[in-house]
């Protein structure tokens, strides 16, 4: 069954940081662009960060460019997004998606999570002391 596990998610006091992990199953990831999302209660889905499949450039969102990391290790068929410097606004249940060779947008906003056809099951992140 094609999927995608994530794992990483917690409660994380602000400043703190975390690693989420999204790993392929039953398909490469080298042929994928791997992007995150996230979504807070009552918000819309939020892009944070895309990149292609053979593309060293990652595009992030404002919100989050400069705390956040978007990597993969295509051998261990996983990707990750190192999060720096959480602040509570952070708080949200963070998505993993994929799609074929070229993230669907630079864009990054909530329509774009129309163009990635496999999700992960999602991680909640909460940020609080």
């Amino acid at each position: 069954q094609v999927q995608l596990v994530e794992s990483g998610g917690g409660l994380v006091e602000p400043g703190g940081s975390l690693r989420l992990s999204c790993t392929a199953s039953e398909f490469s990831l080298v042929n994928s662009a791997i992007a995150w999302f996230r979504q807070a209660p009552g918000k819309a889905r939020e892009g944070l960060s895309c990149v292609g499949s053979t593309d060293n450039h990652a595009y992030y969102s404002d919100s989050v460019k400069g705390r956040f990391t978007i990597s993969r290790d295509n051998a261990k068929n996983t990707f990750y997004l190192q999060i720096n410097n959480l602040e509570p606004e952070d708080t949200a249940v963070y998505y993993c998606a994929v799609r074929p060779w070229y993230c669907y947008s630079s864009k990054l906003d909530s329509a774009s999570a129309t163009g990635y056809d496999t999700w992960g099951q999602g991680t909640q992140v909460t940020v609080s002391s």
